[in-house]
Formats: structure tokens, C-alpha cells, sequence
């Protein structure tokens, strides 16, 4: 279960606020809500930072993460101006500790980042500090302001770098706040926003506002090495400063930041870093260490995925609803073995502070519903989804969970009742396994930002999940159900799935009920379903697409729901339809191309199946917007329906301090209320006349449907500010006309993307079946790297530790000793002990736990516990085959060591992928 975190006090785009005495500010991504945790600058008051002071790290042959935005540090504020890491985050043996200090006078940041070495053998790493100041829309595109050079080159023989936006040509005011990152010394620069280590740094376009200086760094075995950078901002030329007063002249701010940055270069303020940390800074000329220690480490984070198993021999990895059901019905697995096999995967790869935070919690009694799911089928219950796990965006009414749309507003709120999408799911046998995470109250299109967490991207676990839904797209793209309910206001189904190679449908108006679902904008909400394959959804919209009796808004679709959606998936769906591509629609606003001409190389599957794709004009622009405060309206109406929730009116919900902090605005409300029933008849008709409008277009081009993109760009990363991908939105929600969305590859740098077909009203089933078709021929959908089978294991532990998996046997012999230490001489101990494995599997792998360090009590051995193995995989079953467990303690001459008996219990777990 995971738990959400305490509220901060901030009031600005950010979890702590620093405020400078020219009144800009800067936005802390510290372990507050939503915890992002990076350590890096959410955005500065005038967006001089967009996401900037992060850190990536590349450590030779580490297992997994190696090179993403690093987080999970415990950041939080020691002062009103100095943050610091409550953890160590670990990758590959390296443990990474930051620390921030801000000096709000002269506007600048030190970011000083401490990199422990936890083996037994020197390791050279490459570190990556940058981000993000700028996107390429207009003057919103940064540009190199100069250099130490003295030129707009940034080189390795360059003390600092100042980036601005400029309005015009180069040298005129600049748009945003203004930069600079004096850096010591530093290897080369590359592009943060894809990867610094191998990508250098683009001159122009939207990666080229993604700067990232990256050094080479050596640390010995058991050692401890620091990089210190700092960043200075200024003020806008262009806008009135914060703090008031007159606008800056042009050049002004750029002039002052860039001599602020040669001050700095020339005489780095450090005087207050402890000796121990000063000396082991490499990128800066400092005192020698005299023999002054590291600071301790402390806790460690490490990902949770290191070492996981599963208790269930079925693999649902790539599992689609059609597979679980056909694997279920030979008897080749049941729901509790489904069941376990998902709940193992989020508790390895979703939580803990390096996992992806896709979900927010599980149901408790999750495994008994299966088993109860086993227990019908074995009756003879033949419902179409029984046994199937499936997670319910938080906005979802369930009564057996709380339901907190992301917020801590309704924080422990539990509604008596289902919402209708779940009471039909559960009535077709579905099980509703937990709830998945969202943007607090579906706030957000860019990110899904919660009290929970913020959700981190399926595929590159450094990036947005884009839109509200972003937990249920990347749950289920990650197995961890096998399919989600989410919601759409703008692009929250659309933009998830294409970010996570999944499908969904955004209905026409009233196709499937919003009954029970906490709203955005009243009307235009729509609930729908992401799944993994066209079939599933097609599955599951026989169990959702059905008027509710309670809901007066579905009412518009009675009469055109089809009555089983599966028929609809013809592969022969596309055969003589026309296919219109609208002149703009592909045209990315961060001008890149790679993505869009990506999507349209997809095009010629439709020509295979049977399509003519064909060039036509944009569509009509929507009727201009009609009166009353559709949100205020949406929540006036969900209080009505939950007489049971801890609140009366609507400024309590939508103006409550206890809302996230960028979406938070406490100031009393003052818009138009509650809308009369001629407001919302008025903002329905308008809707029904943009729908027959955008019919009168596509018969006016003559075509059968229009295609449109997913994200149009590279996605941005998870700690920065919107636009997070370039997007040009189709006429569903502005209209509740039907979009299918669906799988087409992947662009030039292998991200995921999705097209989306959209029709006349009530044209939902056609739109699947063209879908279909085209998927027939396409297989566009991929599968995300990062998130791999498990393997499956039982395990248990004892005074050594041991693992007995249904198939295999591991005994451990007598535990080992090292004998005693003696005290002020240099010397590496020595122990072992053996181990028998039986394996009648196809292959085995012996693994240990963290050795980590020997303990007395609360006094550790300064050096970590070494262990290895004679023979640690095997390829075929064995019998009795002895491994030699050999273990290797090393104590230094200064190493204090306190009288007593020192101990670890270690797990070795034998296991396989092939039971």
C-alpha cells in the first residue's frame, strides 16, 4: 500500500519555495508532495529554470536505471535556504548525496553532489548536472547568452555558461528570467533531455534548451568523491519584476547574471562545506584532505527490483485480457497466480522511492477476490472477465478502497458505493485490484502529479507519463494489471496510451457514464478504458458501454451503444474507406520532425489494408465558449451525489489549502457558481453542433475518418514544467465526437507512439474496427524494457539464510565465521561455508542478499561484507551440486572497531525463470 505523504506549505509551482530578495523564487523538487524528490529547480518565478539542476549517472554494468534523472534522496529543507539528502540513492554500488544552498540575495544555488563507492574495486563513473530552460515555441526557445569565453560555444575550457530567451535576434531582452551554470571543470556537454552521455548538446531546435555538463569521475574502492556547480538566475527584460518596479533594460539581467557567474568561477563560496567533503570535490581546485574522513553515508535507497522474485509460476508480462482468459479457461494458470504475479511486480517495480508510482494502493483483500474468482469458475460461472485484475483510476468511486482523487483533500474518504464503470466491471467478474494514480483531480495534461507521488513514464523512467491518467497507462504497459480505468478531459486517454503503446476509445458524448467519477469540467468528462490489445478493450466496453439510470449525461447516447463491441474487429475494416490526414495536424509546435514523419511512414498500413490516405483541409474550429463554470458545476453536482463526503460546498474542495501546491489557490472564490439548467442545455447543443459540423467536414472531404497524432515530440522529463510534449489535440473532447487510440511503433529515438482515428458521432465501432485493421498489418505496439519478467522463487530465510522454491532445494551448511578482528592492523579475513542445490529446472541462479556491513549493536565495520560464489547459475537440473560460499571482510589500521560480537543474517535465494 502506498502511502501518502504530508502537504507542504509552498504556495508556488514547486514543494519548497525559495524566495530571492528581488522577489523570483525558487520551486525545490524535494521529497514533499508530490515527491518528486530530484533535488533539482521545478522552475524558477520567471522560468529562467524549467527543470534544471538534476543529475544523471552513468555506472559501468549496473543492472538497471543506470543513467536516469536520479531521485529518492529524502531531500527536505534544513533552513529557510539549505536542503540536504536524508538518503543515499544507490545505483550500480555507487550512492549519490545531495545537497542544495541558496544565496537569496545574489540570486544563485549550490548544488554539491557526493558519490560513494560502496564495492570493493575502483569504479569511474559519468556524471550529468543540467536540464531543462527553455522549449522551442516561439520566444519560450532558450539560446547561449555567452560564455567565460566570451563566445556563445560552450567548451571544457569554459568556467560558466548563461542561457536567456531571447525576444528577437540575438542580444535582445530576454523573454524568461535569465541563467547561468558555473561549473568548475567538466568533460564535455551532451543533451539532458535524451542522454548526455552518449548525445552531444544540439545547436538549435527543442533538445537544443536541454543542456547537461558531464565529468568523468574515479572513485577508489570504499571512497567518496563530490561535484559542486552553481546556478545563477535573473529577471525577465521583457515583464515587470515580482518584486515590482520597473522592467529591466534589455541586456541588464544577462549582463549581471554572467558577472555574478565570473565572481563565482573565480571565487567559489565553500567555506562552509565540513573538510572532509571539501577535499573530496574534484571538479574545483581545493585543500588537500590532511586525513579529514568522508562523512558517513547513512541510509541507503536502492531499487527494489534488484534481486525481486515472484511467487507465481505464470508470467503475465505482455499478458493481454484475451490470453488470461484463454490460459485461465485450459487450466494452465487461475486468478490467484494472476493475481500474485501483478502484486509482485508493483511491490518490485512501482514503489519505493525509485519505482514508477503507478499505483496508489491495492486492494487488502486482493488475493481473496481471486480465489473467490477460482472458486465461481470451478462452480461453472462463465462471466467474461472473471478473475481478470483490473486498477481504477482514483477518481473512480470504489467502496471497498478510499477514493482520494490524488489529493489529500479527501484523504482517507471511502465512498458507500461503486462508481457505475466499476460496478459493471465487477458484475462481469472483473477484479478491481487497487487504484491507480492520477494529477490530483485530473488537473493536469502534461503530468500526473498526486499526494501520492508523481507517476514516472513506463518506458524511460526519467520522463512524464503525460496526462492525468498516467498511472493507468503505465500500470498496465508495465503488467502490473491487465487493464485501467481512466478518464478524459483533453488528452488524458489519449496521451498516456501513446506514451505507453496502449489503446483506448474517447467515446462519443454519453457512450460510456461518468456516474461515481470526480469531475473536471462538468459535460466534458469522459470515463473510458486503457488496455493492452483492441480485443481487451473491445471486451471491456461489453461490460462498460451501458446506460446508467443515475446519470441524466449518458442519456445522449441511448439507443446507438452496439451490443457487442467485439464484432465490430474486422481486419478487412479499412478496405476502400478513405483516410484523412488534416493539413496542421502532424506539424510538431516544438518544431521537431522525427516523431511526426515516424507517424506518417505508419501510413502505409492503412494503404495495405485496403485505405486510400489522402491530404484534406484542418477542421472547424469549435463554437466559442458558453457561460457558467462547468467545473464548479461538476463538483456541486458530485457533492449532491455523496452525501456522505466530508464537505458541504465547492470553494471548500477547489480552494483548499490542502491541494498540491501548483494546483492551489486558497484566495476566496469568485466565479459565477452553480449553472442554471439553460447554462448547461446551452454548453450540451453547442457540443452537438460542433459534432454535426465535424461530420459535415468529413463528408465535405470525403472521407471515412481523419487520422491524428499522440504526442507529436520526444517527451520531456518528469521534474519540468508544461508543455511536456508537443500537442495538437483532436475535436473529441472539445466536441464528444469518437477517437480510437492505438499502437503505431516507435519514432527515431524509440519512443513509443500512437495514432488515433476519429469519426462522426456514434462511429465508435467503425473506429475500432479500422484500428483493427490497421493493426492487423502494423503490429505497432512495443513493450517497455525496464520493467522484466521476475523470476519465480519462494523464499526463506534463516540464521544464514536460505530459499526453498517449489522446484529447486537450497541447504545451507554451518554459518561462517570469521574468528576475531584485531584492532589497528590492515587485514582482509576470511570465511566459508557450502551450500547444496537440487534444481529440476531448466535453469537455476543462486543470489544474496545486500551483504552490506557486518554489525555490533548500532556500530557497523566501516568496510562492506564481501561474499561470492564458486558456482552461481546453472543451465540444466542438477542434484546435490556443491557451492563453495566464500566470504571476505576487510579491516584498516584506522578503522575503530568496538568490543562485542559482529553479525549479518543474509538471504540466498536459488531461483528460475523456468520452473
Amino acid at each position: 500500500m502506498t502511502a501518502i505523504v504530508a502537504a507542504s506549505s509552498s504556495t508556488a509551482w514547486g514543494w519548497s519555495t525559495v524566495t530571492n530578495t528581488n522577489g523570483d523564487t525558487w520551486a525545490v523538487n524535494d521529497s514533499l508532495v508530490p515527491g518528486l524528490d530530484t533535488g533539482s529547480i521545478h522552475n524558477t518565478g520567471t522560468n529562467s529554470l524549467q527543470g534544471y539542476g538534476g543529475i544523471r549517472m552513468k555506472v559501468p554494468g549496473a543492472a538497471r536505471l543506470n543513467g536516469i534523472l536520479l531521485r529518492g534522496f529524502g531531500l527536505t529543507p534544513d533552513s529557510a535556504t539549505a536542503f540536504s539528502s536524508k538518503a543515499a540513492v544507490q545505483i550500480g554500488g555507487v550512492a549519490v548525496k545531495r545537497s542544495l544552498l541558496f544565496n537569496t540575495t545574489d540570486s544563485w544555488a549550490r548544488f554539491l553532489d557526493s558519490f560513494t563507492n560502496t564495492t570493493s574495486a575502483p569504479v569511474t563513473i559519468e556524471v550529468a548536472f543540467g536540464g531543462q530552460v527553455g522549449y522551442n515555441t516561439g520566444t519560450n526557445q532558450s539560446a547561449i547568452a555567452s560564455t567565460s569565453s566570451g563566445d556563445a560555444a560552450i567548451t571544457p575550457a569554459d568556467g560558466w555558461a548563461s542561457f536567456y530567451s531571447p525576444s528577437a535576434a540575438a542580444g535582445s531582452a530576454t523573454v524568461n528570467g535569465t541563467s547561468a551554470t558555473v561549473t568548475g571543470t567538466f568533460d564535455r556537454v551532451g543533451d539532458f533531455l535524451r542522454d548526455p552521455f552518449t548525445v552531444a548538446l544540439p545547436a538549435t531546435g527543442d533538445e537544443s534548451n536541454h543542456p547537461a555538463f558531464v565529468n568523468t569521475v574515479t572513485i577508489p574502492a570504499g571512497e567518496t568523491r563530490s561535484l559542486a556547480h552553481f546556478v545563477v538566475t535573473g529577471l525577465s527584460e521583457t515583464r515587470t519584476p515580482p518584486g515590482g518596479g520597473t522592467t529591466p533594460a534589455a541586456g541588464s539581467q544577462v549582463s549581471a547574471v554572467q558577472a555574478k557567474a565570473a565572481a563565482l568561477a573565480a571565487a567559489p563560496p565553500v567555506s562552509d562545506i565540513a573538510t572532509g567533503t571539501l577535499c573530496r570535490v574534484v571538479n574545483w581546485t581545493v585543500p588537500a584532505c590532511g586525513g579529514a574522513a568522508a562523512p558517513a553515508l547513512g541510509p541507503v535507497v536502492a531499487d527494489r527490483a534488484i534481486g525481486a522474485t515472484t511467487s507465481s509460476p505464470y508470467n503475465v508480462v505482455g499478458k493481454s485480457i484475451t490470453e488470461l482468459k484463454a490460459d485461465m479457461a485450459s487450466g494452465a494458470t487461475n486468478a490467484q497466480q494472476i493475481m500474485r504475479a501483478y502484486l509482485d511486480r508493483i511491490a518490485a517495480y512501482d514503489s519505493g522511492p525509485l519505482g514508477l508510482h503507478s499505483v496508489i494502493v491495492t486492494a487488502p483483500d486482493a488475493m481473496a477476490q481471486a480465489k473467490a474468482a477460482d472458486d465461481a469458475r470451478a462452480a461453472g460461472d462463465k462471466r467474461p472477465l472473471l478473475g481478470i485484475p483490473i486498477l481504477a483510476k482514483d477518481i473512480f468511486d470504489t467502496k471497498d478502497m478510499p477514493t482520494t482523487g490524488g489529493s489529500l483533500v479527501f484523504a482517507g474518504y471511502q465512498p458507500k458505493k461503486d462508481a457505475w464503470l466499476v460496478a459493471k466491471l465487477r458484475e462481469a467478474g472483473a477484479i478491481i485490484m487497487g487504484k491507480a494514480n492520477l494529477a490530483e483531480f485530473a488537473t493536469d495534461g502534461h503530468f500526473s502529479p498526486s499526494a501520492s507521488g508523481q507517476v514516472w513514464n513506463a518506458f524511460d523512467p526519467s520522463k512524464s507519463s503525460i496526462g492525468s491518467s498516467g498511472g493507468s497507462a503505465v500500470a498496465v504497459a508495465s503488467s502490473f494489471a491487465a487493464a485501467a480505468l481512466g478518464t478524459q478531459t483533453g488528452d488524458s486517454l489519449w496521451g498516456p496510451s501513446s506514451a505507453a503503446s496502449l489503446v483506448s476509445l474517447r467515446g462519443t458524448d454519453g457512450m460510456q457514464s461518468t456516474d461515481g467519477v470526480m469531475p473536471l469540467t462538468y459535460v466534458q468528462d469522459y470515463a473510458g478504458v486503457i488496455s493492452r490489445s483492441l480485443p481487451d478493450l473491445a471486451l471491456l466496453l461489453n461490460a462498460t458501454a451501458i446506460d446508467s439510470p443515475a446519470d441524466p449525461l449518458d442519456d445522449v447516447a441511448n439507443g446507438h451503444r452496439p451490443s457487442d463491441w467485439p464484432s465490430s474487429l474486422n481486419a478487412g475494416a479499412l478496405q476502400g474507406k478513405v483516410i484523412g490526414v488534416p493539413a496542421s495536424a502532424f506539424l510538431d509546435p516544438f518544431g521537431t520532425t522525427g516523431t511526426s514523419d515516424a507517424m506518417r511512414a505508419q501510413f502505409a498500413h492503412f494503404v495495405e489494408a485496403g485505405a486510400t490516405v489522402k491530404p484534406i483541409s484542418d477542421p472547424p474550429n469549435g463554437p466559442a465558449n458558453t457561460a457558467g463554470d462547468k467545473g464548479f458545476e461538476g463538483w456541486r453536482q458530485w457533492i449532491l451525489a455523496h452525501p456522505d463526503n466530508p464537505y458541504t460546498d465547492v470553494p471548500s474542495i477547489i480552494r483548499s489549502p490542502l491541494r498540491l501546491p501548483q494546483f492551489r489557490n486558497t484566495a476566496t472564490y469568485t466565479g459565477t457558481g452553480a449553472m442554471t439548467p439553460e447554462q448547461v442545455a446551452a454548453f450540451q447543443a453547442a457540443r452537438a453542433a460542433y459534432r454535426v459540423q465535424l461530420a459535415a467536414w468529413l463528408d465535405a472531404q470525403g472521407v471515412d475518418a481523419a487520422v491524428f497524432p499522440g504526442q507529436l515530440s520526444d517527451i520531456h522529463l518528469n521534474d519540468s514544467i508544461q508543455p511536456s510534449f508537443g500537442r495538437r489535440d483532436p475535436q473529441a473532447s472539445a466536441a464528444g465526437v469518437p477517437t480510437v487510440i492505438f499502437p503505431a511503433g516507435v519514432n527515431d529515438h524509440g519512443q513509443p507512439i500512437n495514432l488515433q482515428l476519429e469519426g462522426k458521432e456514434f462511429d465508435d465501432a467503425k473506429l475500432l474496427g479500422m484500428a483493427y485493421a490497421f493493426e492487423a498489418k502494423a503490429n505497432g505496439h512495443v513493450a517497455p524494457a525496464i520493467s522484466p519478467v521476475l523470476p519465480f522463487a519462494t523464499a526463506t530465510t534463516g540464521t544464514v539464510g536460505g530459499s526453498v522454491p517449489a522446484t529447486l532445494s537450497l541447504t545451507l551448511g554451518a554459518p561462517a565465521t570469521f574468528g576475531a578482528f584485531t584492532p589497528g592492523v590492515a587485514k582482509d579475513y576470511t570465511a566459508n561455508t557450502t551450500a547444496n542445490v537440487i534444481s529440476t529446472a531448466g535453469d537455476a541462479s543462486l543470489t544474496v542478499s545486500d551483504p552490506g556491513h557486518l554489525a555490533n549493536g548500532a556500530f557497523t565495520l566501516p568496510s562492506p561484507l564481501e561474499v561470492a560464489f564458486s558456482k552461481a547459475t546453472w543451465t540444466e537440473p542438477v542434484s546435490n551440486d556443491p557451492v563453495t560460499i566464500a566470504f571476505k571482510q576487510h579491516i584498516g589500521a584506522t578503522d575503530a572497531l568496538r568490543t562485542g560480537a559482529y553479525s549479518k543474517t543474509l538471504t540466498f535465494t536459488l531461483s528460475t525463470t523456468t520452473p
